[in-house]
């Protein structure tokens, strides 16, 4: 039996893309923004193409802010894909309008200080050694295409936490937020779905980490 993967829709992705690169990744996928199957499913992906703001509208219409934090109460996966990582954070400035995200983690998603954008094509990061994702393709090269991101890691980990949130990084002008994996939180700024093999690798990984909801 295949792990449930839901897709959520709420206007923006590369939602048919995602959906076929997760199948082929091992997992039964749906597309669908109900509730009940985004509570039920044993793993929730976030898609994201375009403007923060326009994402968080969509977001909201489907209340699916609410349904990550429901998930995440319950330390059931959610794996955030380009601007649904960005979503995730606490704010996005885009044209100097400042917009709220899910405030999963803190951090403020801005415009990348580089001579060309968007940033576009393929590209290496540097994840930290005890990564799971990206274990056995350290090396390898994803395909992004974004102008805006987090370039400062600003969630502090107190004494009392068992595991640091693992934080991947890569850089286009300056340093910034590639992928994070945090418990059952985890996004990527690329677009695995887009990256060939090694993007391949990483969503069977990580739909092999998946447990069977009850």
């Amino acid at each position: 039996m295949n792990p449930r993967v839901v897709v959520l829709d709420y206007g923006s992705g590369n939602l048919r893309s995602a959906e076929r690169a997760l199948a082929r990744a091992g997992a039964n996928v749906i597309v669908t923004a109900d509730r009940g199957a985004v509570a039920e499913c044993d793993g929730l992906v976030v898609p994201g193409v375009g403007a923060f703001e326009a994402c968080m509208q969509g977001l909201r219409a489907v209340h699916g802010d609410e349904l990550i934090g429901r998930r995440l109460a319950g330390s059931r996966p959610v794996l955030g894909i380009c601007v649904g990582m960005q979503v995730l954070f606490e704010w996005g400035i885009e044209h100097g309008v400042r917009t709220q995200g899910c405030g999963e983690w803190p951090g403020t998603v801005e415009r990348l200080e580089a001579p060309v954008l968007p940033h576009m094509g393929w590209n290496t990061v540097r994840p930290p050694k005890d990564s799971v994702l990206f274990r056995g393709i350290e090396d390898e090269r994803f395909y992004f295409v974004h102008s805006y991101a987090v370039t400062r890691w600003e969630l502090e980990v107190s004494a009392d936490r068992l595991r640091a949130p693992k934080v991947t990084w890569s850089e286009h002008g300056q340093p910034f937020v590639a992928a994070v994996e945090n418990g059952p939180l985890s996004a990527v700024q690329f677009h695995p779905e887009k990256s060939g093999d090694a993007g391949a690798a990483l969503l069977r990984t990580w739909v092999s980490t998946l447990t069977f909801a009850d």
